[in-house]
């Protein structure tokens, strides 16, 4: 099983990236404030503006080292890879897969279903933990007939809109989820670019981490992030790196936000409420960022392979399922599902 390194997340605004011999330095105003050798990390994440040495950029380049750029609320802007490795014929083969209708059909009902048993997974844990609740009951059976409407789809369209309405279910009831701090951490609906609430804010900004680590993952196993299947292909997008974190946004994604607002880790101080957004300050993108990486250290029992894993390297596990799937080494691909 790969090593899980760590991703280096710069959240200090005024900070500059580069390099002294093999380490990656981080300074402000001019002093140095950290550094930590390129061998033990395999990504950077940098949060605002900040600059980037040309030097650092081929010291992690050369060491398969990504830096993904985001806007101060976690949007992405951009991200700075290497030269592809892995195997072209792989690639190829997924190209040719992209044209296979009935292929992709295929796969996006997988990504879909997997996605909303996932939703439904967390609904049936919170009645087991709180009780009966009429709503949150009610949705947990509309979203078991979604799944079957999904298995009846014959369009990737038609798989679409079943995935909105479930979403909008699922979503309905998610303020039932928040047991603590309802006062503050109010929520209405899904709202994005920007988020309207702090709870739309930490959605956001999880959800954004989880493309970041399933792109990089896909390319480390030799896939192409950008060519997917369920999401449409635009220059920039990376389409299948968004297919595959749908049936990981309840568990890495909801989940962890839910955990972070009912065991009281974040508070209303670590938001910046503009007139028409919220976003987290710099003391909250810490303070997530501090819990996610101790987050991805935990373990769990891969429900496919049947060992226990660490939950970061959940996209790295699914990414060479589904490259396995690709090249005909298993008869299909087995979605990530959580009990």
């Amino acid at each position: 099983m790969r090593k899980l390194l760590n991703t280096l997340y710069i959240t200090t605004p005024n900070s500059y990236i580069s390099k002294d011999g093999l380490n990656v330095v981080i300074s402000v105003e001019g002093s140095e404030v950290f550094r930590i050798p390129a061998i033990n990390i395999e990504g950077i994440v940098t949060f605002g503006y900040m600059g980037v040495s040309p030097g650092l950029m081929r010291l992690c380049v050369e060491n398969g080292i990504s830096i993904s750029f985001l806007s101060p609320s976690g949007k992405f802007v951009s991200r700075v890879v290497g030269p592809k490795m892995g195997n072209v014929l792989l690639r190829k083969k997924q190209c040719q897969l992209t044209d296979d209708d009935q292929f992709a059909v295929h796969l996006c009902k997988l990504f879909i279903m997997g996605k909303i048993q996932n939703y439904r997974s967390i609904l049936q844990r919170y009645l087991r933990d709180y009780g009966q609740n009429e709503s949150v009951a009610a949705i947990a059976s509309d979203l078991k007939r979604s799944i079957f409407k999904v298995s009846n789809s014959n369009t990737i369209d038609s798989i679409r809109g079943i995935e909105g309405d479930a979403a909008k279910n699922y979503f309905s009831v998610f303020p039932n989820l928040i047991t603590q701090q309802k006062d503050f951490f109010t929520f209405h609906g899904r709202t994005k670019h920007p988020p309207k609430d702090c709870v739309n804010a930490l959605l956001s900004f999880a959800y954004t981490l989880i493309a970041h680590e399933m792109a990089s993952a896909l390319e480390s196993v030799g896939l192409d992030p950008y060519i997917g299947f369920l999401h449409t292909l635009r220059p920039g997008r990376c389409s299948l790196a968004l297919d595959m974190m749908e049936e990981l946004r309840a568990y890495m994604g909801d989940r962890f936000v839910l955990s972070l607002i009912n065991r009281r880790q974040l508070s209303p101080n670590d938001f910046k409420c503009h007139e028409n957004s919220v976003i987290l300050n710099e003391n909250g993108r810490k303070k997530f960022i501090t819990a996610w990486q101790a987050r991805k250290q935990e373990t769990l029992e891969h429900p496919y392979l049947k060992e226990k894993i660490k939950v970061g390297l959940i996209p790295y596990v699914q990414a060479t399922l589904l490259a396995r799937y690709f090249r005909k080494e298993i008869d299909d691909y087995p979605v990530f599902i959580i009990k």
